[in-house]
This record gives structure tokens, sequence and C-alpha cells, in this order.
């Protein structure tokens, strides 16, 4: 399975859009003197993260057939995300939009998805993917969240693994995406079940133990299913869970700007580690170091480190 991921080639499924960040940083959202954009979205950042670490990239998603979904497709394309499979969806959909601020505690995220595009992605647009290129598929949770996106993201994981693709979920749980917890819990489980990889903090294992606190559960599923299992825990690190063994993964200690992006940026530097070829405790750390970058700068997409970056800061603490 690790070695498909040398391939060094993910299909990342979800959402992309557009992040306004309050400016100054520091500054709350209400007392703003005006904002900054950039582009954002779960999916869309670890696309970023992969592209900036030396892989290959492509997003599976909708965008508004506007100018603002025009300036999405366009700011991927300049990260070398590939946009292939990214359609333009007409009609009253709207790009999902996020305004941020660069706070370290106390940070709002006011998130607008009404009627989001990436939830019009169908199933005619999964079977027009080319699956073999690519060693490994992304899926993140929220494109679960809404039909038709739903159907359409099951019928490229189902596509994916027909093709031999290592399968990858992270669950990226967004209460205000799902029509209840009980739904999210049955719909995410049925995805997870398919998965190879299952990538998750402690309340979105909670969401699919359907109690709280997931730890006990995510060694359950790891043992259960024979997958790979990554138990995120914030600033207190992460824990994986991988053929019968576990082993604890620490935070690099910096002064953050803010605390979004750390997550995406993890799944990107973990996932360019593993197609190096790292082994999974050397590529979780370096997922840990590529969040720790991403929370001291500026944006979530903009601040994705490259390969150099990551490797210096490692050596560096390490010194």
């Amino acid at each position: 399975m690790l070695e498909k991921l040398k391939m060094n080639n993910f299909l990342v499924v979800g959402r992309a859009g557009l992040d306004l960040y309050a400016d100054p940083p520091g500054t709350e959202i209400e007392n703003a003197t005006g904002f900054s954009a950039a582009l954002g979205g779960s999916a869309a950042n670890i696309a970023v993260a992969i592209t900036r670490q030396g892989g290959k990239a492509s997003l599976f998603t909708a965008v508004s057939d506007d100018a603002v979904g025009r300036y999405t497709r366009k700011a991927l394309a300049a990260y070398g995300v590939d946009t292939n499979y990214v359609r333009r969806v007409g009609g009253e959909a709207r790009n999902s939009l996020a305004v941020v601020e660069t706070r370290s505690t106390n940070c709002q995220s006011v998130i607008y998805r009404n009627d989001a595009a990436d939830f019009h992605v169908t199933e005619a647009d999964s079977s027009s993917i080319d699956y073999t290129p690519f060693g490994a598929a992304v899926v993140t949770g929220t494109s679960l969240a809404q039909e038709p996106s739903r159907k359409a993201t099951f019928k490229a994981m189902q596509l994916a693994r027909a093709a031999g693709l290592v399968l990858i979920i992270d669950i990226d749980y967004r209460p205000y995406s799902w029509a209840s917890r009980e739904q999210a819990q049955q719909i995410c489980s049925q995805a997870a079940e398919m998965c190879d990889f299952i990538v998750a903090n402690d309340e979105e294992f909670a969401v699919l133990a359907g109690a709280q606190g997931g730890l006990n559960y995510a060694e359950e599923l790891a043992q259960s299913k024979d997958c790979i299992v990554v138990y995120k825990m914030g600033e207190r690190g992460c824990t994986t869970f991988a053929n019968g063994n576990r082993f604890d993964t620490s935070v690099f200690k910096v002064q953050a700007l803010k605390p979004t992006g750390a997550g995406d940026g993890f799944m990107g530097g973990f996932l360019a580690g593993l197609a190096a070829g790292a082994s999974l405790p050397d590529a979780a750390r370096r997922g840990a170091a590529t969040a720790a970058i991403v929370v001291t700068r500026l944006g979530c997409a903009p601040a994705m480190p490259d390969a150099s970056q990551v490797q210096s800061f490692m050596q560096d603490r390490e010194r």
C-alpha cells in the first residue's frame, strides 16, 4: 500500500473556496479596516500542501461560474494544482466563502456554505475521471455532507478502489454542513470503512463512534479493519495506529499567529513524506513540521511551505 503512494500523484476530493482575512492581522472581524483574499477550502489546502512539497495533485470539485469561481481556479493553477476535474456550475450556486481572523486565541471563522458550488459535483463527474495516473485518492468528509456531492464522492471512491488507488479520508467534520450528527456518523463511517487511511481529531472520531472521546475507537478501528489511523490532538500532537503498533508524534513549539490550516498542512506534509519513501513516524513528523510552519504564517493555502523549508525547519529544531 505504501509503495503505491510513491507515485506521488494524488486526486483530492472536496471544496475549494475564497478566504477573506480580517486586516490588519490580529483584528477581530467586526473591527477590520479591510480584508485580504486567498485561496482556501480544506481539499484545496491539502492539494496545495502536496504540490508545494514536490508532489502532483488534481482537485475534484465544482466552483461557481462567476468571477469568484474563476479566481479559485486561477489560484489553484498558480499553485500547480491540476484543475481538469474542477467543473464550473451556473445558476444560484456560489463558491464556499470563509471570513477569518488571524488571531492565536478566540479566532473567529465565519463560513458561508448555503448551496455551495462544490456540493454540485455529480456521479457523471466522478465517472469522467481517469484514475490510472494516481496513486491515491484523498477524500475530505465535507464532500459527503450533501447531495449530489455525497453520491459523487462515493462513486469516485468506488472507481478509485477499482483502479487500485490507496483511499485516504480526512473526516473534516463541519456540523453546519450536516442535517444531524447521527447522519454524519452513518455516512462518514460508511466512507471510513472503504479507506486505507483514516485521519481525524478527537471530535471527529467521537462522531464516528457515536460517543464521547474517540481515542479508543480510533485504536479499535485500526485493529478491526487493518488500516492506518491517525488520531490528531491539536497542540498535544497525534497518535498513529498501524500494523498493531502505535506511536506518538509531538508538535513543534512555535509562536502561532492563528490555528487555521494546521490540519490541512499536516495531511499534505504527511502524504508528501510517505510519497518520498519516509517511514510512518518520519512522515508524521514531517506533517507536524508542516502544520507548525502554517500556523506562523498568514492564510492557509499561501502559508503552505515547500519541501526545503520543511527540511530546514526540522533540522533547525533538531539542533
